[in-house]
């Protein structure tokens, strides 16, 4: 096990994960701020279950973990790799069986502090379209802090996308601090 919380068990994927991730990946409404489209089949099974391995395997720390309450899997959750080895991004992807549980904040909240007191990082930072006003609040309520709007090009864009996207952040000072109560 990673890490645990009031409510979750974060751990590692497995190589006979694939099912649960296109379960999750299959919802429309889950993937409307990601792709706009549910993730088929193939792509799970050559692309995204081997990117998450890849990443814990390269990074023994850091990567994409599987959470899972008292009644089993509900998502995931993760802390990837920045191009600045003393800052991580911190992310997740919830069933819509349950938002609104607070799950996101809780997981959130726990990943950030392990970053900080366990990982020694000096920053965490999180992104998301601007339209994206449930992800801003889980981001708000989690410590983080709006840092910036900025765009990106994007061959196909989702509806929103004009809006930018933002970020979040806070850096460890300011967490120390109390930016997490």
């Amino acid at each position: 096990m990673y890490l645990t919380t009031e409510r979750l068990r974060l751990g590692r994927f497995g190589e006979g994960d694939a099912g649960l991730l296109l379960e999750l990946d299959s919802d429309p409404e889950v993937m409307r701020f990601l792709s706009g489209q549910v993730t088929p089949r193939d792509e799970v099974e050559s692309v995204v279950l081997p990117e998450i391995l890849k990443v814990c395997a390269e990074h023994p720390q850091l990567g994409t973990f599987k959470a899972e309450d008292a009644e089993g899997f509900v998502g995931w959750f993760g802390l990837q790799p920045t191009a600045d080895p003393r800052t991580v991004d911190v992310g997740y992807r919830l069933k819509r069986t349950v938002w609104g549980k607070g799950y996101a904040t809780e997981g959130t909240r726990a990943l950030i502090a392990h970053a900080f007191t366990a990982l020694g990082m000096e920053r965490v930072e999180a992104d998301t379209m601007a339209v994206n006003h449930r992800s801003r609040a889980v981001m708000r309520r989690s410590g983080l802090r709006f840092e910036k709007v900025f765009h990106e090009h994007f061959d196909d864009p989702l509806p929103g996308t004009e809006f930018g996207e933002v970020l979040y952040a806070v850096d460890r000072a300011t967490w120390e601090g109390g930016a997490h109560e």
